[in-house]
């Protein structure tokens, strides 16, 4: 007998002792998961895999008896047994034992497709109350799970530098095809210099018994909001996947999270799960196990471009995702681990707002804009035009100083609850950005000035545009930039290595990669 007849045979109705109305077979590079009716049928492929050995009968059945354990940890009702396929007398396949089992699968109940946390959260239907109760079973569960021996040793960092040096090593072939050079270089070294910064607090996690025998697999598909709260489908087929920190399975959740865009439940997950587990270590380690896993979803993403067979559409698709997830890694390495005080400085139309986007975004930074914060001082809603004379009106000398005061407060506020500060302005005087340094400097924090400049043609564009589209709170007219540019006080006062100057006319996504580097690699010494 063939493995495609057992599979054929699977998927009639007259199978299965419950008479189903119909048999649906999902197929994964490891399964064959057949569902019939309001019963699941899990099958593994007999293959092997340099993460996994399904290829005998008799590991078939020790990884089915693995999932239905380990999984009932969290699903208990969910998953119901472990059933022998087996050949009668006359060499039918039946379920249950016979005169010749010939393979095994984990029988559990089928869930809601429409209560999975991914479609709900698509939805719209999932609240900071839902989360708040993921957390706290995630957490509980994390309290009961194994640690100590063999599974405090996969929370060495020998064993976690393995694991991202094997990332690194197996997505050289990528580079500059899902993953750009500077981001696997970027990463890289981000590692590196986490792993020799933190090396005491790895090393109190294990002693912390923060190592467990967790999920390891959290996607948001795993995951069922019905009457309970139902986690399910973990790692089994290998403990090295499974064994690790705690920090790993929220991140990864959190991870997934994030890349189908919802950072609000992010937050609100991590701020849960602390609360529940009182685990506040957990907070340093998580961009960084965040980064981990948002690589391996971009490195396993990228395998597939190995395939001979996919199409140029597929080939194109597979890309594109893989360097969404190479991008989210970025994104994570690139965050600030302490407070700073960025000001992105410069001429109206200069392109400073879309600099401070394009930064907090990498550095998980707050941003505080003037012209925003201008209209709101004065009860102006943000695409009302005010169109003073130079130094008239809301942007008088008076109530600049009143809008900058103000600034200064909101950031200070920003600097005290651990976050990074980017304000976005002309900080056309020196004495606004001394006021500003002197801030940094009472906190104790890095200080960087960012100068935007271009071609006076282009600002002329853009200001033009800007007036054309109404979608700008700033109120900057041509008329206006040659007495703001007359006004404005050269920037001559701080350091060399906290100014940096970018030209906003040509391709500024190379001078914005070296600003990164240099501000993360300030901001992670110790």
């Amino acid at each position: 007998m063939t493995h495609s007849q057992l599979i054929e045979t699977m998927k009639m109705v007259n199978f299965y002792p419950h008479n189903p109305a119909e048999v649906e077979l999902i197929e994964t590079h490891i399964s064959y998961v057949f569902i019939a009716g309001d019963i699941v049928y899990k099958v593994k492929k007999p293959v092997k895999f340099d993460f996994l050995d399904f290829t005998s009968l008799e590991k078939r059945k020790f990884y089915c008896e693995e999932e239905l354990k380990l999984n009932r940890r969290l699903a208990p009702d969910t998953y119901l047994d472990v059933v022998a396929i087996s050949r009668d007398a006359q060499g039918n396949i039946t379920l249950g034992n016979g005169v010749e089992v010939i393979d095994y699968a984990v029988r559990m109940k089928k869930l809601p497709l429409d209560r999975m946390l991914k479609t709900l959260l698509f939805k719209g239907l999932i609240d900071k109350e839902i989360m708040d109760n993921v957390a706290e079973k995630i957490a509980a569960f994390h309290q009961q799970a194994q640690t100590g021996g063999h599974i405090d040793a996969m929370g060495g960092i020998k064993n976690i530098r393995r694991n991202q040096e094997e990332n690194f090593t197996e997505t050289i072939n990528y580079i500059n095809i899902t993953i750009p050079e500077y981001q696997y270089k970027f990463i890289k070294d981000y590692v590196e210099i986490f792993l020799v910064e933190k090396k005491a607090l790895f090393k109190k996690r294990v002693t912390d018994h923060k190592i467990r025998d967790g999920h390891g697999d959290l996607h948001l598909e795993h995951i069922c909001i019905a009457d309970e709260i139902i986690i399910f489908d973990c790692i089994e087929f290998n403990e090295r996947f499974r064994y690790g920190d705690v920090a790993e399975d929220v991140a990864f959740l959190t991870m997934e999270l994030d890349f189908n865009g919802y950072p609000q439940h992010t937050d609100t997950f991590v701020q849960s799960y602390i609360k529940h587990s009182g685990d506040a270590d957990l907070l340093t380690l998580l961009n960084f196990y965040r980064c981990y896993y948002a690589y391996v979803r971009g490195k396993v993403t990228s395998f597939r471009l190995d395939q001979k067979e996919i199409t140029g559409n597929e080939r194109r698709q597979i890309t594109k995702n893989a360097a969404q997830y190479f991008d989210l890694a970025y994104t994570y390495a690139a965050r600030l681990d302490k407070p700073a005080l960025i000001l992105t400085a410069g001429l109206m139309g200069s392109g400073k707002s879309y600099q401070a986007r394009a930064l907090a975004a990498r550095f998980g930074a707050e941003i505080i804009r003037t012209d925003l914060l201008r209209k709101e001082l004065f009860n102006i809603k943000y695409l009302d035009r005010r169109y003073e004379d130079f130094g008239q009106g809301i942007y008088s000398d008076d109530n600049s100083r009143l809008v900058y005061d103000k600034v200064y407060d909101l950031a200070a506020q920003k600097i005290k609850q651990g976050k990074a500060v980017i304000i976005d302005a002309s900080f056309k005087k020196r004495v606004e950005r001394q006021k500003a340094l002197q801030l940094a400097q009472k906190f104790g924090v890095h200080f960087y000035i960012l100068e935007c400049t271009c071609s006076d043609e282009i600002v002329k564009n853009r200001l033009e545009k800007r007036i054309q589209e109404n979608d700008n709170a700033s109120d900057g007219r041509w008329e206006l930039f040659q007495e703001q540019k007359n006004d404005f006080d050269a920037i001559n006062e701080v350091a060399a290595s906290c100014y940096f100057k970018i030209d906003t006319s040509a391709n500024p996504e190379i001078t914005r990669q070296e600003i990164i580097r240099k501000i993360k690699l300030e901001n992670s010494r110790v």
